[in-house]
């Protein structure tokens, strides 16, 4: 059983149609993952939940190995990845419908080790962040044209806020491009929150407006979950809006 308990929340927001988030909180085997699909009504909502289906029975499989040492937990979380490519592409293929369909994912897994360390890995915009004595540090950057502008210096933050490619994805599950997820390792603190998210959070609040949250939260998660949510829909809720964070007891 896992030390950490993750609380999930998702919401349809007060513009799209449907819900095509998707989400595990796997609290007994320390893993939790967020996906948001793409691909038009039927595609987005197939492929995120068809990832999150995929790495949640990968992650059972292959616990004990993780567990044990005899998996490390990038090799681990690559797999579950690698996988929930291969299931969305099969279902792609059978499907005609659901050519184009992908989806962004974040997975994040902590082992049973001390000190404790939590493992991310992502693709697409989806995020992890961690916040810690009041302050919010992201543990991901997006897979993003914008982000690639960014870091050329051909953009401004300010500027990238309302460019029109600003949501133009250059990695997710479901692209015919191999898996090459971003990870990351962080060491833990008991006093630790972990955000992970989907962009229907990102782009209702800026950063400093989700480390207030977190903070009026005063380390409960039920509590975070709900003001993130909240604040979001406050603001306008333009897309769907899923948050997990996940806290040491």
């Amino acid at each position: 059983m896992s030390a950490w308990v993750g609380i999930g929340r998702s919401d349809i927001g007060l513009i799209r149609s449907s819900n095509q988030d998707a989400f595990v909180t796997a609290d007994h085997l320390g893993f939790w993952a967020v996906a948001d699909g793409m691909g038009g009504h039927a595609g987005g909502d197939v492929a995120a939940h068809t990832a999150i289906a995929s790495v949640t029975a990968r992650a059972e499989l292959f616990a004990d190995s993780l567990r044990s040492g005899q998996c490390a937990p990038q090799d681990f979380l690559s797999d579950l990845l690698i996988q929930a490519q291969e299931a969305i592409l099969g279902r792609a293929q059978l499907e005609p419908r659901l050519k184009h369909m992908g989806t962004t994912i974040v997975a994040l897994v902590i082992p049973p080790a001390h000190p404790p360390t939590a493992h991310v890995a992502h693709l697409g915009d989806s995020r992890a962040y961690l916040f810690r004595s009041g302050t919010l540090t992201a543990l991901t950057r997006d897979h993003t044209l914008i982000e690639k502008y960014l870091e050329r210096g051909i953009l401004t933050e300010a500027s990238a806020r309302t460019h029109p490619e600003r949501h133009v994805l250059t990695r997710a599950l479901g692209m015919p491009s191999p898996v090459k997820p971003g990870f990351g390792a962080y060491p833990l603190q008991d006093t630790d929150l972990l955000l992970l998210c989907s962009d229907g959070l990102t782009k209702m609040l800026e950063n400093d407006a989700i480390a207030g949250l977190l903070a009026t939260a005063n380390g409960d998660p039920i509590r975070a979950c709900d003001l993130l949510l909240a604040e979001a829909l406050k603001r306008g809720g333009e897309d769907n809006t899923t948050v997990i964070v996940i806290a040491h007891p």
